[in-house]
């Protein structure tokens, strides 16, 4: 894999599109994680103005102290990166008190989980509204097209997505390579919506290169059954199981909306 070529394309790329969209820059949620950090410096790399919001929601710490590092550093080194703090917590706490939640519904947390990062999502929206500026996605291959690990209309809604062609690995040689702070490029990866500290390997099932292996294996054999799935190691047959389950049930976000086409017989009088 070329790096340095792939962060060019992707430079350039992301210049191109707002050049052809009018647009003034970008704006990007900043969470102390790898996919963030790589898309804002890449946003950044552009010469464009590039807004950096950190938006904690009963964030730990650790995950607040990472990406103020990493906007300080953006900061210094691309002189059109600005940020602002909008702390969503006590706004989030409002929103639930007034949302009539039962706790005693299946979904319950996991809504909660998805509220925050709408939350977030709309937040991103009325600043670039307001700045005529595009929201950068910061989703990676396997989350967006492989799991769906991403929240639909949360960090799913966003106006372009630079690093979604991109598995993880190759995303932290992406981090290597625009020297992304060590803090960064050493923590777990999370998605920091519980407000604990379970990672994505534990909300997944299985680690990034896994499911990029079953993801890989997926593509090139038939799905319901082929000869190579019998010398499958045990764990091998596990990860491809988690794959295909969340890939399965999460179909819904992956795909566009669906549209119920009415046929022509039915408009005429």
């Amino acid at each position: 894999m070329n790096v340095s070529a792939i962060i060019e394309h992707i430079t350039d790329w992301l210049k191109d599109y707002a050049s052809r969209s009018a647009t003034d820059g970008f704006v990007v949620g900043i969470s102390g994680g790898i996919d963030s950090a790589i898309t804002s410096t890449l946003g950044a790399r552009t010469g464009l103005p590039i807004l950096c919001i950190e938006m904690p929601i009963h964030q730990p710490h650790s995950h607040i102290s990472r990406a103020i590092n990493h906007i300080d550093w953006l900061k210094s080194t691309y002189p059109k990166t600005h940020t602002i703090h909008v702390q969503l917590t006590g706004t989030y706490d409002q929103l639930v008190d007034t949302l009539g939640i039962r706790e005693d519904l299946p979904g319950h947390q996991m809504a909660l989980v998805n509220t925050r990062a709408r939350l977030r999502m709309t937040t991103l929206y009325y600043h670039a509204a307001a700045n005529n500026r595009l929201v950068l996605g910061t989703g990676n291959k396997v989350e967006d097209f492989g799991v769906g690990f991403f929240t639909k209309y949360g960090d799913g809604g966003v106006d372009i997505s630079p690093i979604a062609d991109l598995t993880k690995t190759q995303v932290y040689a992406l981090g290597k390579e625009l020297g992304i702070n060590e803090d960064i490029m050493n923590a777990p990866p999370t998605d920091g919506l519980w407000g604990d500290d379970r990672t994505d390997e534990d909300q997944l099932g299985a680690s990034y290169p896994e499911l990029e292996w079953a993801m890989e294996f997926d593509k090139e054999f038939d799905k319901e059954f082929d000869g190579n799935e019998a010398v499958l190691s045990d764990r091998e047959a596990e990860v491809l199981a988690i794959y295909r389950r969340l890939n399965t049930v999460n179909q819904h976000k992956m795909i566009p909306i669906p549209v119920c086409a009415i046929p022509e017989i039915l408009f005429e009088s």
